[in-house]
């Protein structure tokens, strides 16, 4: 039985690769039982300016996957 957690990390493992290629990556830090996934950056995503455009993909992207997530937040 896929869990939200496993659609999830498979919705993040398709956009892994684009983070890569700049040093960077994305982990699941919390699925709220509100269905907000909080997420934290690793890598280079951390000092990026570009992260809250990232955040908007990531969340666009897992939405999608996954419409049991209500909310995306990553720190």
């Amino acid at each position: 039985m896929d869990t939200v957690l496993s659609r999830v990390e498979q919705a993040l493992d398709g956009l892994r690769p684009y983070l890569a290629t700049d040093g960077g990556n994305v982990r699941v830090a919390e699925i709220t039982p509100e269905g907000v996934l909080k997420l934290e950056w690793e890598g280079a995503c951390g000092a990026c300016p570009m992260s809250p455009m990232t955040r908007a993909g990531l969340e666009d992207t897992v939405r999608k996957a996954v419409p049991e997530i209500t909310a995306v937040e990553a720190r």
